[in-house]
């Protein structure tokens, strides 16, 4: 498997590993994992919280699939991603403020801890996808030759 036009080996394994972590909690959202998912929707966001683990779970999954299948449209599915990842941010702050135990985090520390870990998620993104670098175009690259700058 040769790597996307424009991005490196270790950019390309970084994204796709990225891209099996999102279908595999998209599908923990759709499955075995819905109550604890459930624990993260704040309690002011005017849903229903098992509305938002599914359609969560579901953009998951579409977005994994792109991480991993649509290499050429990298730049905005990367940005797309990152954006993901700081809409969800909520969630995590809601769970630390109300002091929600789920995936294990039943403490504050723990909860304190693990939002210091979705800044790499947007980074993670960002970076295995090389959108910040080519965040110039969002066009797909069909050729090696990185856009200039002007």
């Amino acid at each position: 498997m040769t790597p996307p036009a424009g991005t490196s080996a270790p950019r390309t394994a970084a994204r796709l590993v990225l891209g099996a972590f999102l279908l595999f909690a998209g599908a923990a959202h759709l499955t075995f994992a819905r109550s604890e998912f459930s624990a993260q929707v704040p309690g002011w966001l005017p849903l229903d919280a098992d509305v938002v683990v599914l359609a969560s779970g579901v953009v998951e999954l579409v977005l994994g699939a792109a991480l991993v299948l649509l290499g050429r449209y990298r730049v905005l599915v990367g940005w797309v991603v990152a954006v993901f990842f700081i809409a969800v941010f909520p969630g995590n702050i809601a769970q630390y403020v109300d002091g929600v135990s789920a995936f294990g985090l039943d403490s504050d520390g723990a909860r304190l801890t693990r939002l210091f870990f979705q800044p790499v998620l947007v980074l993670w993104a960002l970076w295995s996808t090389a959108a910040w670098r080519d965040r110039r175009t969002l066009r797909p690259s069909s050729t090696g030759v990185r856009p200039t700058r002007g």
